[in-house]
């Protein structure tokens, strides 16, 4: 890249460059700039082809600056234009720098140029809205462009090509103003999902090279370490690692990935070392998957986005049909042109996709994945909300919570011989059992034989020649024959009562029972009190487990209405139930058994931990387990209609308003331009701000 010193400071320099820089080559030479690890900030001003950087303090920095600037040329801004994917959102100084082109350019034509000149310059600018209006006039619509092409062709047919040319402008202005505000918007959820490394470690042979990470190409290995971020889709061929995958799947804790595993673009190494085989160049992964979203954003509109888009294609015709009674009865074309320069097309659509855009967004930034606006809007619309117990309202990791013992044992001799057996299983009760020793400081020294595992029962074991079992009432009492008194029964069934209880017997005598339980998540009652006040008049539990622990899991969370003891398919059948009802029901859960559920119910919401299966049919992926993101999900969801048929109402009125006073000649066309231009931003703008939640 050809360039010459502009002016210079310790650390900071300024460059220009030999010609101006393209739009679409932004992004791209920002990304290149970056990818020399000396440079700190750069700033790029394409209209003067300048650059100013700050670089890093350290010797040989400013040689080593200058030298990646001088190694840069076409090829390699075209390989950073793949790695991009897209055009990110515009910088303000680009939008400053167009405002400054257009009207800059219509002054100076305006003041110096010659009256039949500048008429000529008019009608040739004139050329881009009558092909426009024609080519809407060709498809058979009655929209915008025609709307504006008629409304610049009257003030030619009024022979006054310096109305016309204000127009233009001013139509320009408007129009450089809507795009800038579309495509932040659109930038904003893209970056709050974009947030690769610019580079990896290749490894070639015994020896590591730091490159850009956009120029990896499927079948090379990167190394990935303790606190590094994967930047591509690729399989470990050698080591082992803790992975965090919350970014992709939801899970909050890492998962290990060793040799033979897959690892993806978003995720970070938390412990350990892996060497990973390029699967995927990087503009494969993670950011084709963000363009996706984008599209989908606008693919699956909300009904009230979809009826204000409708209604706002319906009303151009209208337009002009006033136009013409206008035109009819007050025989002025300053006032029929003030008919046709105000619409409500490009305002309605503007403000709900900006609105939609902007909740995306903030979904993304605070952990939601959402499908579709329509979820959202539906999410508003809900009175009913159905909660999966186990790893949705409770841990999903038992703990022990009572240890009664019978015939005289000692609670610590029955938990202590209890983890010695469990230790040798990795199951969710047997690590609760041994982990309830451990927090006693109970050590569990080996005194049995071979233990024997029965799956979905217990274990059994001997212990100096006496059989030792431990496991379900089913498996001790009926299975092992072990007796049981009416009076331990009913001591049993006291003491443990919405417990799980795991029974001890040695020898056929029972010696102790262990209460096991799921413990509420935090804040569950609270989510569950917020969501009855944000209008869901029916909040309901369903779970698998029996009616003793249904009970006490649904008190402890503030729930009057459970089912217990349900099959997949009775919570598929009570949903169905629900909605033939007329509720408008939303289901949360976790698991392959709630995925029926999750599928039929008007908006379907997976926990972050929970199952591929849930979250692949679920409408909605929190990304934690905290119930206190659905509140948050609740109130965004309602703020978003809230805008929508705010920005509806304001739209109307503020137009309404200006085709009024523009027909009755209180403001001329020009002006009711402007005004309509600058409301429709202003709307668009506030819509885009963060919701409250």
């Amino acid at each position: 890249m050809k360039y010459q010193i502009a002016n210079e400071l310790p650390g900071r320099l300024r460059v220009t460059l030999a010609g101006h820089v393209p739009p679409a080559d932004l992004d791209a030479l920002y990304r290149v700039i970056g990818q020399c690890p000396d440079v700190v900030k750069s700033t790029v001003y394409p209209r003067i082809g300048s650059v100013a950087l700050t670089y890093r303090a350290t010797p040989g920095a400013r040689a080593r600056v200058l030298s990646h600037l001088s190694s840069i040329d076409a090829a390699a801004i075209a390989k950073a234009k793949q790695g991009c994917g897209l055009e990110l959102a515009p910088r303000a100084h680009s939008l400053l720098m167009d405002l400054a082109e257009l009207v800059g350019s219509f002054l100076l034509r305006r003041w110096f140029l010659p009256k039949p000149l500048a008429a000529a310059w008019a009608v040739w600018s004139y050329r881009k809205f009558l092909f426009e209006g024609l080519k809407s006039l060709a498809n058979g619509r009655l929209d915008v462009p025609v709307l504006d092409a008629a409304a610049i062709g009257i003030s030619f047919l009024k022979r006054d090509p310096r109305t016309a040319g204000t127009t233009m402008l001013l139509l320009n202005v408007g129009e450089t103003l809507e795009e800038y505000t579309r495509s932040r918007s659109e930038g904003a959820l893209i970056n709050a999902l974009l947030d690769l490394p610019e580079s990896a470690q290749l490894v070639e042979g015994d020896t590591e090279v730091q490159v850009p990470a956009n120029t990896l190409k499927p079948g090379q290995l990167i190394a990935v370490r303790t606190g590094m971020p994967v930047c591509v889709d690729g399989v470990v061929v050698r080591g082992c690692a803790m992975v965090n995958q919350a970014a992709l799947t939801g899970e909050p804790l890492a998962v290990e990935r060793t040799v033979g595993d897959d690892v993806f673009a978003g995720t970070a190494v938390e412990d350990g070392e892996i060497i990973v085989e390029v699967k995927a160049n990087e503009g494969d992964t993670k950011l084709r998957s963000i363009v996706n979203l984008v599209e989908q954003t606008e693919t699956y509109k909300s009904e009230t986005q979809s009826r204000m888009e409708h209604l706002a294609d319906r009303i151009v015709p209208w337009n002009f049909l006033l136009a013409g009674i206008v035109a009819l009865t007050t025989r002025s074309l300053v006032k029929t042109s003030a008919a046709l320069m105000v619409d409500y097309s490009c305002a309605l659509k503007l403000t709900g996709s900006i609105a939609v855009l902007s909740a995306m967004s903030q979904s993304a930034q605070s952990g939601f994945t959402v499908k579709g606006s329509q979820h959202l809007e539906r999410m508003a619309q809900a009175d009913t909300i159905v909660f999966d117990k186990t790893g949705t309202l409770t841990e999903a990791t038992p703990e022990v919570a009572r240890v009664l013992t019978l015939d005289g044992w000692d609670a610590d001799e029955v938990l202590r011989f209890a983890a010695c057996l469990e230790e040798h299983f990795p199951h969710p009760v047997a690590r609760a059992v041994v982990r309830a020793a451990a927090e006693k400081n109970l050590e569990h020294r080996e005194r049995h034989a071979e233990v024997e595992y029965i799956v979905a029962h217990g274990i059994a074991s001997s212990l100096d020649g006496k059989r030792v079992v431990i496991g379900s009432e089913h498996f001790v009492v009926e299975d092992e024959q072990v007796e049981i008194s009416e009076a331990h029964k009913a001591l049993i069934a006291e003491q443990t009562e919405g417990l799980s209880p795991l029974y001890l017997a040695v020898d056929g005598k029972l010696m102790g029972v262990i209460g096991l339980q799921d413990p509420l998540k935090a804040g569950v009652p609270e989510a569950v009190a917020e969501l009855r006040r944000l209008g869901f008049t029916r909040v309901v539990m369903l779970t698998g487990d029996n009616e003793r622990t249904a009970a006490r899991i649904a008190e402890q969370a503030g729930v009057t209405e459970f089912r217990a003891n349900l099959l997949p398919e009775d919570k598929y059948a009570f949903i169905e139930n629900l909605k033939a009802q007329g509720a408008n029901v939303v289901m949360v859960g976790d698991g392959v058994n709630d995925a029926p559920a999750l599928a039929l119910a008007d908006v379907g919401i997976a926990m972050g931990q929970g199952t591929a299966v849930a979250k692949e049919v679920a409408d909605i992926t929190l990304t934690g387990g905290n119930l206190g993101a659905i509140v948050s999900l609740r109130r965004m969801s309602e703020g978003l209609m809230e805008r929508l048929g705010g920005s509806f109402k304001a739209v109307m009125l503020i137009n309404s308003g200006l085709l009024a006073a523009g027909i009755a000649g209180v403001i001329t066309p020009q002006m009711s331009s402007l005004l309509h231009n600058a409301s429709t931003v202003t709307l668009s703008m506030r819509n885009s701000k963060r919701y409250d939640v």
